[in-house]
């Protein structure tokens, strides 16, 4: 009877707690439900609200340095004012706009017509209305966007002289509200003082979407000089947003705008650094920051030579404005100088000045404008008929005046040279010889009238522009900026224009075209890409100290000319005996102990309807043994004794200060040295003549 109990009681026991086991999973499952079910959008919200928030800081700009290693390009804490618009309304805009403007001061010399016509429009709605009758906007359909137009079109000066100047400085800060995107910071002010920083700060409250950012801007320790060739640093322009954005920049982001900033704009942008924050539902900062630290820019160091730089900007200065005190320029005084290594393409120094413009510094002029360059140009026009075979080393052709239509041809002054070689004809720069050259690429046999010289032509143009382009001259020289000019190509003309282009008066062609031509003759026919930037290098920890070697930029050949080493050095003696020769056109340079060779030339152009001359020299030293180039030509000048040969004169004194320099300095390089390129030292025959101080006009 025992037994019976007991069996009966385990089964009770073990149906209780399968039931009480029942009713916690029950209870989980209704408490999964409810969760899940009815409060599962209120958790679900909860998490989304969870969110990493991420803030950058810049970093600075890589610095740049000169080639002797000292700071031109340094960078500069300063404080702006942003402002970050969350799909803002223009009234909201506004309103934030006026306020800000009792805290700081700004420019309103951006501001456009249009600008000042969308602001009438925004702020005196009333009398907008009235510029545009009922019918007319019944024509219109109603349609805003032409309504708007119609307005914008009626508003007159009147209208917009009802802008006060308190309204003026007010859109200029809305104006730079408008110019950013949404979510994104644009920088309404850069560089505002500690007492304008500190009333914003403390009207934030009153300033939605206004922040205080710790920022920085260029800082140049030699002034104006070098900086057009430096370039500018600004937002991103609309146009470049999605490239900027595909490599990981933010829309708010400063980068190079112009120049070497633009150019090198990889190398000098900085890494930012990052902290993360992780915020819970309430807004709380759950655990700590985690922070990315951010590294300034890699550094540039340039070719340039900052103390000769000055010097030449101040020498260029000093000679235009002699002439243009004697009455030599037809309008504006301008002149332009290239200084550069023709063995390894490195710019010593460029300038350029122009007196009409309002801080006179005309120096991207060296790589955008291109002249007419006259003779400077015929040592390429030999070497091209020594190639070509329609000339050689000691080729005599008679120099007399030639008739070529109605038109008649000749040397300057309308002198003739009777038989003369390759070498005199560079010498004392006879048109002539170079005309021959030019009727044989045309294949008109000028003693016989013969041949087919106006069929041919187009040839002849085509096959002397390829030999020139080998030495630079009507096509890109490959210097490291981001834009510049190749000068003006007159396409085929007639045969009397062939003759012209052989004399340099036909296509035109950039200061730096010339300076690359000269330097491939200098350094035995390689063309060397021209350079403004000589070594990368890693962020100084030291200061005053370069940091470590990241890339060092040896010499790049474009190309070697076609010609032999002994045609080449056929014109070397022929551009050394215009300085030192007997009858040369520039031997009043002779005295020089740095012995220079070159290639004088007098373009002659017409403006408005006036002759004028374009001076040129170009050239090398010491001739022997080259290690500086140059190009030196003033423009629109008047045939007159008392300005004299102002090309010649800025040369001079450029060279001596080179030369100067480099004697004080006891090194020709004091940054490491580049590699120097095998075969450039290349000898030239040195011939003793009697030197002169009477020069002659070419």
């Amino acid at each position: 009877m025992s037994k019976k109990k007991k069996k009966t009681h385990m089964p009770v026991r073990l149906n209780i707690l399968f039931f009480v086991v029942f009713l916690l999973f029950s209870a989980l499952i209704l408490r999964l439900g409810v969760v899940q079910i009815v409060k599962g959008e209120d958790y679900q919200r909860k998490i989304d609200r969870t969110v990493n928030v991420i803030s950058k800081n810049d970093a600075p700009r890589g610095l740049m340095y000169d080639r002797y290693g000292h700071v031109v390009v340094d960078n500069e804490l300063v404080l702006s004012v942003t402002y970050t618009s969350r799909n803002t309304s223009n009234d909201e805009k506004l309103r934030v706009a006026r306020r800000l403007n009792d805290f700081i001061d700004v420019e309103t010399t951006a501001i456009t017509e249009r600008d000042k016509k969308d602001y009438w429009l925004l702020t005196r709605p009333e009398e907008a209305k009235e510029l545009v009758t009922r019918e007319e906007m019944n024509e219109l359909n109603n349609d805003h966007m032409k309504i708007y137009r119609l307005q914008l079109d009626r508003i007159t000066d009147r209208h917009l002289a009802q802008i006060s100047q308190e309204e003026m400085e007010v859109l200029a800060i809305k104006r730079e509200f408008d110019r950013g995107y949404a979510h994104s910071p644009q920088r309404v002010k850069v560089d505002v003082t500690y007492e304008e920083a500190a009333k914003v700060l403390e009207h934030l409250h009153e300033l939605p979407g206004v922040d205080i950012l710790r920022d920085s801007k260029r800082k140049y320790a030699y002034g104006n000089t070098f900086s057009s060739f430096f370039g500018n640093v600004g937002q991103i322009q609309r146009p470049l947003i999605d490239h900027y954005l595909a490599r990981g920049y933010d829309r708010s982001d400063n980068v190079g705008t112009s120049q070497l900033e633009q150019q090198y704009e990889d190398v000098l942008r900085g890494k930012k650094a990052v902290v993360e924050h992780i915020l819970d539902g309430s807004r709380k900062i759950v655990g700590p920051p985690q922070e990315k630290l951010g590294e300034r820019g890699k550094d540039l160091v340039l070719t340039v030579d900052m103390e000769l730089q000055q010097a030449v900007e101040q020498i260029v200065i000093e000679e235009v404005e002699r002439v243009k005190a004697n009455r030599g320029f037809h309008d504006n005084g301008t002149a332009y100088v290239v200084l550069m290594d023709p063995a390894t393409g490195e710019i010593l120094s460029m300038s350029g000045y122009d007196t009409s413009r309002p801080f006179m510094n005309d120096d991207l002029g060296v790589v955008n404008y291109a002249f007419v360059m006259g003779s400077a140009v015929k040592g390429a026009s030999v070497l091209a008929g020594f190639e070509a075979g329609y000339a050689h080393p000691g080729k005599i052709y008679h120099d007399r005046p030639i008739q070529i239509g109605n038109t008649t041809k000749g040397s300057v002054g309308g002198r003739s040279f009777g038989n003369i070689n390759d070498l005199t004809a560079l010498e004392r720069s006879s048109n002539v010889y170079m005309f021959e050259i030019a009727m044989a690429f045309g294949n008109y046999h000028y003693a016989s009238k013969r041949g087919g010289g106006l069929n041919d032509r187009t040839k002849g143009f085509h096959q002397m522009r390829y030999f020139f382009n080998q030495f630079g001259l009507g096509v890109k020289t490959g210097i490291d900026l981001p834009n510049e000019g190749t000068g003006y190509n007159g396409g085929v003309q007639q045969l009397g224009h062939l003759l012209d282009f052989s004399i340099g008066q036909f296509d035109t062609y950039t200061p730096m075209q010339m300076a690359q031509y000269v330097s491939t003759i200098a350094n035995g026919g390689y063309r060397i890409q021209p350079r403004l930037v000589r070594e990368i290098r890693q962020p100084s920890i030291v200061e005053n100290e370069l940091g470590n070697i990241i890339k060092q930029f040896a010499p790049n050949v474009l190309n070697r000319v076609d010609m032999t080493d002994e045609q080449i050095e056929r014109v070397q003696e022929g551009f050394r005996l215009v300085v030192h020769g007997n009858q040369g056109t520039a031997r009043g340079f002779a005295n020089k102990p740095y012995l220079v060779a070159g290639k004088t030339g007098t373009a002659q152009v017409t403006l408005n309807g006036e002759r004028l001359n374009n001076h040129i020299f170009v050239g090398y030293a010491p001739y022997d043994n080259p290690e500086v180039a140059f190009a030196v030509i003033v423009p629109n000048l008047y045939i007159r004794d008392s300005i004299g040969r102002p090309a010649i004169a800025i040369s001079e004194r450029v060279l001596d200060t080179y030369f100067h320099l480099k004697t004080n300095r006891g090194s020709r390089n004091i940054v490491d040295e580049l590699n120097e390129f095998d075969g450039f030292d290349e000898d030239v025959e040195e011939e003793e003549t009697e030197t002169e101080t009477e020069t002659e006009t070419e």
